[in-house]
């Protein structure tokens, strides 16, 4: 199984969407795109409401936000309730 190479479709600058992750070429925010699906909406809704966006974009969102998982540890007791 080939890794998406997110890099290729992710964009990253401060002249763009004031620095957060985009799709390249696009002022499509990535949080919006996995916003989308988290809230069950299907690859192609998000592309009907998004027109510019190609599966594969959508794929790199997703790859993207799986790197970002993989940065970050949290302990389970940072997220006991207090």
């Amino acid at each position: 199984m080939r890794t998406m190479n997110w890099r290729e479709r992710i964009s990253i600058g401060p002249d763009v969407c004031k620095g957060r992750a985009c799709v390249a070429g696009t002022r499509i925010l990535v949080s919006v795109v996995l916003d989308n699906l988290a809230a069950g909406l299907d690859w192609e809704d998000i592309r009907h409401s998004y027109p510019p966006l190609t599966e594969e974009d959508i794929r790199a969102c997703i790859a993207y936000a799986a790197d970002l998982a993989h940065e970050e540890v949290m302990l389970l007791s940072d997220l006991a309730p207090a």
